[in-house]
């Protein structure tokens, strides 16, 4: 069955979504937005590094994004203000990283599969390396779950409980390292914030709760990667930005029915 392409990228895009929906749903819950695209821009640092010295990609894209949340989550607050700090290290990374590529010797890199994603040359050791990440990510979530949102909502709430939320922000920032290196080979660097977010953004308005949400999220993260793989292969479009250009019609069509039923509502 792993024999054929579009089954592998099909399972690999699932196993995106799998890792992206719980995460993604804190991320929006947090404003975490941009600390997940400085993490995703510095993992292709890591992608030079490894080129360079011939090790995994994923291994090589999990450390240097792991170093970069790490150092975020140190540096946050101390000398500049979080937005400031994170715009800072994300281009400064990705530069970095392109400056890097430029340098290697005799190595071949599709520059654009690792920008933009290449869900179809997923192989199967790919597919497992995707499918360990995100069981770890959502088994990681899991085991820290009513934590995680206690430090959420009200983090002097969670002091009181005795829960560290550095602690609890930490979990997050180990969390989103694995989930960038798991997804930079199906929708690429460029566009892992995109799956992150725009999930997780479109479950909101039809959830009342948050584990609806992350169930909500995991359904239209992996509807999106159905449908965007086959709208890729009958209308030759880029496989990694037509599941994006899916979730986000689908999050444009949640802002409508949520605006309909609120509309409804006033006027009841």
């Amino acid at each position: 069955m792993l024999d054929d392409f579009m089954t592998r990228a099909t399972l690999g895009g699932i196993g995106v979504a799998v890792a992206t929906a719980p995460l993604g749903s804190f991320v929006v819950w947090r404003r975490m937005a941009y600390f997940g695209d400085a993490t995703a821009h510095a993992a292709i640092l890591g992608v030079a590094l490894s080129l360079a010295l011939q090790v995994s990609v994923f291994l090589g894209a999990l450390g240097v994004a792991l170093a970069m949340a790490m150092t975020v989550n140190a540096l946050s607050g101390r000398t500049h203000s979080m937005d400031t700090l994170l715009g800072v290290l994300a281009h400064s990374a990705l530069a970095f990283g392109l400056v890097a590529v430029s340098f290697l010797q005799g190595v071949r890199i599709d520059l654009m599969a690792y920008l933009f994603g290449d869900i179809l040359a997923v192989s199967r050791l790919d597919v497992a390396a995707i499918w360990s990440g995100a069981l770890v990510v959502a088994g990681l979530i899991a085991w820290r779950w009513s934590a995680l949102l206690t430090a959420t909502l009200n983090e002097d709430l969670a002091y009181a409980d005795g829960i560290d939320p550095r602690r609890e922000r930490l979990v997050l920032t180990l969390a989103l390292a694995v989930t960038v290196a798991v997804a930079i080979k199906v929708v690429g660097i460029l566009l892992i914030s995109a799956m992150l977010i725009v999930p997780a953004a479109a479950a909101r308005p039809l959830s009342r709760t948050p584990e609806r949400m992350v169930l909500t999220a995991g359904i239209i993260g992996s509807m999106s990667v159905l449908v965007g793989l086959r709208v890729a292969l009958v209308a030759d479009t880029p496989a990694g930005p037509s599941i994006v250009c899916t979730a986000a019609l689908v999050f444009a069509a949640s802002g409508t029915v949520s605006a309909f039923r609120r509309a409804t509502l006033a006027s009841a």
